[in-house]
């Protein structure tokens, strides 16, 4: 006989496994200099600028 499980794992059970799988929002924070929301600990996408200098030029 190969392995089975001894029993059906209840719905309960189950979802109670899965309730840390759920996604979260990504968290956002307001860019020092222009303001605009942006991911933490990455370049600013509006200015170009991460930690108080400029990374990249910004086409207008």
């Amino acid at each position: 006989m190969g392995a089975l499980p001894k029993r059906k794992i209840s719905k309960g059970r189950r979802n109670r496994r899965r309730a840390h799988d759920a996604l979260r929002p990504p968290e956002l924070v307001a860019c020092p200099s222009c303001g605009k929301k942006m991911r933490p600990h990455r370049v600013c996408l509006s200015c170009g600028q991460y930690n108080g200098r400029t990374v990249f030029e910004m086409e207008d």
